[in-house]
């Protein structure tokens, strides 16, 4: 997987007893976080359209103006920006475009709108349509967004994982000082964006030789592959350093994700790993940090099944905190209220939700 991080996928569940439905009927929702007012705000990646088409890492994508920012604020829920860029197979599912939301102290917000190809493609056949396409902008709880940071643009020129040019911008945190860190999917780097707009190289994240899964027969398929790293969000933990999640490239090696220590001007260090296909994260106020996987059983296997699990402070063991009615979730955020928050069904159009997590209940891994 190059740059894009979702795979299609439309099907139904059973929600567990212990979720409460806070947002539905939401267009392929990705990242969500909270506003110091407490209202909450959802990136969806919305539809795609009947625009020009771009071929990316996982084919062709129609370009659209479908993308949009809910709100759900005292009780109710409202589409608070909308025509933004959004690419989409032909059946709506797996929709590039908002990605993550991340607000500061002060109420603005800043946004990542994803592209999932080689920027090239952007400029030469979307033009001016698709600028936004691959950036990081700003956003007030009014809804007025405008672009910070041309990411995309930023990869083609300097391509900091030598894999050649595939920008996806994905993860955002809003962070102290006006500055910005960015998780690039395609770049495989986090990168950091000043209040100006200039974007510097945090760290870059290397392929990885793994075992060719057994889904794939052999041959065609050699006994072990090369995988890209594909960064999916970052977070600052209890103890000042930035922790960056691994969703991993094709083959999507079961138990191959894993979530990096990064302190700026030093190498990644690994700190949790035996995750698969890792999509967002988040600290509590416990330390504990939360692990949300997209899917458990990798990406390319038949059953698909999320999870969300915690990396418990201190002992550093792993609790499966729920996994049931998880359906390709998209990200996460924990609320003023310490329950933790999660969009599901991200890759699907128009049956999209944020479900509501009250107790995290241990249970084994």
């Amino acid at each position: 997987m190059m740059g894009a991080l979702l795979l299609p996928l439309t099907i139904s569940h059973a929600a567990e007893p212990a979720w409460t439905v806070v947002a539905s009927g939401l267009n392929n929702p990705r990242g969500l976080d909270f506003a110091p007012n407490g209202a909450l705000y959802i990136a969806e990646a919305g539809l795609g359209g009947d625009g020009p088409v771009i071929v990316g890492g996982d084919g062709p994508h129609q370009f659209g103006h479908t993308g949009s920012i809910t709100r759900v604020w005292k009780g109710k829920q409202e589409r608070l920006v909308q025509g933004l860029p959004s690419l989409a197979v032909a059946d709506q599912t797996a929709a590039i475009g908002p990605s993550s939301i991340s607000f500061n102290g002060s109420g603005h917000a800043l946004l990542t709108i994803g592209l999932g190809a080689n920027p090239a493609l952007r400029n030469s056949i979307l033009g001016e349509q698709g600028r936004s396409l691959g950036t990081v902008s700003m956003l007030n709880q009014n809804g007025q967004i405008r672009t910070l940071a041309d990411l995309a643009a930023f990869e083609l020129v300097n391509d900091p994982d030598g894999n050649g040019p595939d920008s996806n911008p994905n993860g955002v945190l809003n962070d102290k000082g006006g500055v910005a860190y960015v998780t690039d999917a395609g770049a495989n780097a986090l990168l950091s964006v000043a209040a100006n707009g200039k974007v510097s190289v945090v760290a870059v994240f290397p392929n990885r030789i793994v075992p060719t899964p057994p889904i794939l027969p052999q041959p065609p398929f050699p006994p072990a592959l090369s995988s890209q790293a594909v960064p999916t969000n970052v977070v600052r933990g209890p103890d000042g350093a930035l922790y960056v999640s691994q969703l991993t490239g094709f083959p999507f090696p079961v138990g191959g994700a894993r979530v990096f220590r990064v302190v700026p001007g030093s190498a990644p260090q690994v700190y949790a790993e035996g995750f698969t296909n890792i999509i967002d994260l988040e600290f509590d106020a416990q330390g504990n940090l939360y692990v949300l996987e997209i899917d458990r059983n990798g990406l390319i296997a038949p059953e698909v099944t999320g999870r969300l699990a915690r990396v418990n402070a201190g002992s550093h063991t792993v609790d499966t905190v729920a996994s049931d009615g998880l359906v390709m979730p998209g990200g996460m955020a924990i609320g003023p209220d310490g329950a933790i928050y999660i969009s599901n069904f991200s890759t699907s159009p128009g049956i999209g939700e944020v479900i509501r997590l009250a107790t995290a209940g241990k249970t084994k891994k």
